[in-house]
């Protein structure tokens, strides 16, 4: 006489992946959640800007020039931030300095992100002679100054956005470069890897199946974090007459515009630079919140 065959509990738990437990930390931080929500907002303002700003951003009118904003005297509430020293409105140009803004940082990091991706998994899988070139020429670049390496870079290609994110590429890829050679170099002792190799895997397939997804954490963290860096690197290079040229606006560009006029008219230097540090700041602090979530240090059961 056979056993009775016991059926599954239906009510057994099954396993939570990391993501949704990372996620589920990262909602519980107030914090990073409200600065994810400020990111949101720039981002929603920057796609609807063809909607959203009131009046042309490049339309001049001599007669608005360095009017103040709507709350002081003298402004007018369908100028709400007041105008720059064109009769240019600032509110209006400030949407749309955050598409450059926000345009930049996601090609920048995208690209540097792809790039130094695939370099560290051949630099930490491989090793060798590969390690030694990827690393040395890491090196090289580390050793120049950020900012200075990218004026270089924009004197001899010129100004423009798309040269603007070359500019930048040419060094961020560096940063997601180091920190996937050093998961890849300990992800490729372990056992899923050594069993990948005893199954006949090439190390295309190990590097790109395999360690890839268990390297995707940190590299989504840092790339986070270096996108509020980019922000202002672009915000730099535009202060100094090397980025987007006018009359297409942005963030630096307009800080720059209101630099001779700090003590007649703040509003035309000061409004940019607080979208800027509004923007940088939220973006570190959401950053922070996923490197607090998905960090297995933190959360090692």
């Amino acid at each position: 006489m056979s056993a009775p065959s016991v059926a599954p509990f239906e009510g057994e738990l099954r396993p939570v992946s990391p993501l949704r437990l990372g996620l589920a930390r990262f909602a519980a931080n107030r914090t990073a959640l409200a600065s994810a929500g400020v990111i949101l907002a720039f981002v929603l303002l920057a796609l609807a800007a063809p909607w959203v700003a009131p009046h042309d951003p490049a339309e001049a009118d001599l007669f608005r020039r360095l009017q103040p904003p709507a709350w002081a005297e003298g402004g007018e509430w369908s100028f709400l931030l007041g105008c720059d020293g064109l009769g240019r409105d600032i509110f209006s140009r400030l949407i749309w300095g955050a598409r450059i803004s926000l345009f930049v940082a996601l090609m920048v990091i995208g690209l540097a992100a792809v790039i130094g991706t695939l370099a560290g998994l051949a630099a930490g899988y491989f090793r060798g002679w590969v390690d030694t070139l990827v690393s040395r020429l890491v090196d090289t670049l580390l050793g120049f100054p950020y900012l200075v390496f990218a004026i270089g870079l924009m004197a001899m290609m010129g100004p423009g956005l798309h040269n603007i994110v070359l500019a930048l590429v040419y060094k961020e890829w560096v940063f997601t470069c180091r920190v996937v050679r050093g998961e890849t170099l300990a992800a490729r002792e372990q056992d899923y890897v050594e069993a990948a190799r005893a199954l006949g895997c090439g190390p295309a397939h190990i590097m790109l199946r395999e360690i890839l997804p268990n390297v995707l954490s940190p590299v989504l963290v840092v790339a986070t974090f270096r996108m509020a860096y980019v922000i202002i690197m672009e915000a730099s290079l535009s202060f100094l007459g090397l980025g987007v040229q006018p009359p297409t606006p942005s963030w630096g560009a307009m800080v720059a515009d209101g630099r001779d006029f700090l003590v007649d008219a703040w509003w035309v230097s000061t409004i940019p630079g607080l979208a800027i540090l509004a923007l940088v700041l939220a973006i570190n602090l959401a950053s922070q919140g996923l490197r607090d979530a998905f960090d297995p240090r933190l959360h090692p059961s």
